[in-house]
């Protein structure tokens, strides 16, 4: 049996509604059609596609990139592996897939994805589309990008789409396993850059190789429901997200929470409006926002016991673990070096089975983690078992582009 062809419905995992009717979204064959949505959801899912040309500058705290983040540094281990899989890929493809699934490394598509379901015709190549052994090879290039657990996390994703799918009885040819397109940018090379990108429903990996560095930003990964049932059982995803979340939050007490607790809860009447919509939620850095101005906001990570600023760590790292174990060092060490500058902000509780969201903002990291209505599933308000996460490189290295630019002037002259 494939992941396309049709099976019973599920049962819903503990704590979990069962679906229920409720109005059909125009997606058909993993594509949106915007033009059937009401203006408000058009404009809101839309956001990626209509930005993604304006000029880059990042996330930003004022509208000004600041310079000097970011440092070109080849030493450490390149990853030669990666891009060897990812040319056995490009090689194994049809002369006509190799078209629309290797793009150029300045090819515009990069900034171009969504987490809900894409209104355009995305290029690359989809997964499911593609024979098993070229699948593998596809996957293969990621599992090699990745350390183990980041891979893990990815597919746990693709699965818990898939097992959406089957627990609504819904939308089959849209919430599958590997309904997710595969572009690779560049020329797979351990000198020169190339990277490659996934998207689709609840995953978006922008993942990009220069020199011995790798930058995997922005990326995307969520789930609804975020437990597997019926053939997905055992599937689980955004545990360590979760459960480390609230550990420091519950560490951190009551005494200082006016720094940095903004609502109380994820009710609508608690929050302000445009944080209280079904499709971007709490989220600020979702797609179509890689030039978003983000003032500061929340505690002053410095400011922190040595315990508590020790727990954010450990927090960080669940986020940086999904690079390989190198590139999370050596990213976990520059996150440490700017927590004078690092600020937390949470909202909603923080019990056993309330839904939450908060924010990790560094001058060069950005963590979101939201709880979510449902969108397939039936709950109205945010519930935990609908988790998004997203995480950038702010100052302009989303996508790499700041290592880039020191890589073309260095040794292209470029720039």
């Amino acid at each position: 049996m494939t992941d396309t062809q049709p099976t019973a419905a599920t049962t819903p995992p503990a704590g979990v509604p069962l679906p229920r009717e409720r109005g059909r979204l125009p997606i058909v064959d993993s594509l949106l059609f915007t033009d059937m949505l009401p203006e408000v959801p058009a404009h809101e899912l839309s956001a990626g596609f209509r930005r993604h040309l304006d000029p880059f500058v990042g996330v930003t705290e004022n509208g000004t990139p600041r310079m000097g983040l970011y440092s070109l540094d080849d030493a450490g281990v390149r990853p030669d592996r990666a891009a060897t899989l990812a040319r056995a890929y490009l090689d194994a493809l049809a002369p006509h897939q190799r078209v629309v699934g290797a793009l150029p490394m300045d090819a515009p598509e990069w900034r171009l994805w969504t987490n809900a379901i894409p209104h355009w015709l995305p290029k690359g190549m989809r997964l499911e589309r593609l024979d098993p052994d070229d699948r593998e090879r596809a996957l293969g290039v990621i599992e090699a990008s990745l350390s183990p657990a980041g891979y893990a996390s990815v597919r746990a994703a693709m699965q818990l789409n898939a097992n959406l799918g089957e627990l609504i009885d819904d939308y089959r040819d849209t919430l599958t396993e590997f309904a997710y397109w595969f572009t690779v940018f560049g020329s797979p090379s351990s000198t020169e850059p190339w990277g490659w990108q996934l998207m689709g429903h609840h995953i978006d990996l922008n993942c990009v190789f220069v020199g011995g560095q790798v930058v995997l930003a922005p990326a995307f990964l969520g789930a609804e429901p975020t437990s597997g049932s019926g053939r997905f059982e055992g599937v689980h995803a955004f545990g360590a997200e979760t459960e480390v979340a609230l550990t420091l939050r519950r560490a951190l007490g009551e005494e200082r929470s006016s720094e940095f607790v903004l609502s109380r809860t994820l009710d609508g009447e608690d929050l302000p409006p445009e944080l209280a919509g079904p499709w971007n939620g709490r989220h600020v850095g979702g797609a179509g926002q890689d030039n978003l101005v983000l003032p500061p906001e929340g505690i002053v990570a410095a400011t922190l016991a040595a315990e508590h600023q020790d727990l954010l760590m450990a927090l960080v790292a669940v986020y940086l673990g999904r690079l390989p174990d190198h590139q999370a060092q050596r990213k976990a060490m520059q996150v440490r070096d700017h927590l004078d500058e690092t600020r937390l902000v949470w909202r909603g509780g923080h019990d056993d089975v309330c839904p939450f969201y908060y924010r990790i903002h560094s001058p060069v990291l950005l963590v979101e983690y939201d709880n979510h209505p449902g969108v397939f599933l039936a709950n109205p308000e945010p519930a935990r078992y609908h988790v998004h996460t997203i995480v950038r490189e702010p100052h302009g290295n989303d996508y790499g582009k700041d290592l880039l630019a020191q890589h073309y002037r260095t040794h292209h002259g470029v720039g």
